[in-house]
């Protein structure tokens, strides 16, 4: 059976009544942090990381314009371990976004997150740093597959009703290994702008488009673009997307909701990214790009700096 769900069921509450209930000022206010890596005997900074190869990673969070709560969770890992011997630089990134319509679409969200980041600690994290009693006997795709499996069952069994898109990425040397279901993207950048989409939408509209039926411009302003054939914790049957791929060394890493891509241009996107001066500034403006289309979802990117050589 074929299951479809439409992720904004509700009407946006329009813009101009937005300060009914919470204040413009308090709509417009972002989130930004920053994962510094660990300074070691020489100074890093976000534009020349020095040796060792470190991964540098921060977080835009907005509520954005038009809604009243945030159905968006993330979570973002990002540590090294260097010694004579090794220098493995790790990052577990992820970005959910709760289905509005569904009961308890942040809490979905939330547990997804929860869940996959606790089970790839578990069974790789630890494993990998050599922590007593621990040890990695699974592929890096069976670990990010359990994960997501683990957490779509969590939203079916606590969250009744609940639903979330969710892409994980776990970034181990020049290598990416993500996890996907939904229309959360990844985007791989390198610094002259070339850029590969690294993961798929699961939508209607986008199902439409790859079989030809309509135009990549014709599903952009499409009615039904907001509605997914696959989600976390909708429908016994699920199936994500679980993949491998290469990382543009120096270049970037996108994660982001469709309350970013979904609004931004996807070349004012990877404009902002590669021609802002830090990648904090990059992430702030990614989100303030979003609210000055309107803002009408919430928004969500983590943009992580890969350095020239890594692993």
């Amino acid at each position: 059976m074929t299951w479809f769900f439409q992720k904004f069921s509700r009407k946006p509450k329009p813009q101009t009544k937005s300060t009914d209930t919470i204040p413009v000022a308090e709509r417009t206010a972002l989130n930004v942090t920053t994962q510094e890596p660990p300074k070691a005997s020489a100074a890093v900074s976000d534009g020349n990381l020095n040796s060792p190869a470190q991964l540098f990673a921060v977080i835009g969070h907005s509520m954005g314009m038009q809604r009243e709560n945030n159905e968006d969770a993330l979570f973002s890992l990002t540590t090294s371990l260097v010694s004579d011997t090794r220098n493995i630089p790790f990052g577990l990134y992820i970005v959910a976004d709760g289905m509005g319509g569904h009961q308890h679409g942040e809490i979905a969200s939330a547990t997804a997150v929860r869940i996959m980041a606790g089970h790839v600690s578990r069974k790789l994290y630890l494993p990998l740093f050599n922590v007593q009693g621990s040890s990695l006997d699974q592929s890096l795709q069976e670990v990010m597959t359990e994960g997501i499996l683990e957490a779509h069952r969590a939203i079916l069994q606590e969250e009744i009703g609940g639903g979330t898109t969710m892409t994980a990425a776990l970034v181990i040397g020049e290598k990416v290994t993500i996890a996907h279901a939904g229309d959360c993207r990844a985007y791989a950048i390198d610094m002259n702008g070339e850029f590969r989409i690294l993961t798929r939408d699961h939508s209607l509209v986008k199902r439409l488009e790859e079989l030809g039926q309509i135009t990549p411009e014709e599903s952009a302003i499409h009615p039904q673009r907001n509605v997914l054939y696959r989600a976390l914790g909708q429908g016994e049957a699920f199936e994500p997307d679980v993949y491998t791929s290469s990382l543009p060394c120096p270049g970037y890493l996108l994660l982001c909701s469709d309350g970013l891509w979904g609004v931004v241009d996807q070349k004012e996107i990877i404009h902002l990214v590669t021609s802002s001066s830090s990648t904090q500034i990059a992430c702030q403006k990614l989100v303030e790009a979003a609210n000055a289309s309107g803002g009408p979802d919430n928004i969500s990117a983590i943009l992580v700096r890969i350095p020239a050589s890594i692993g």
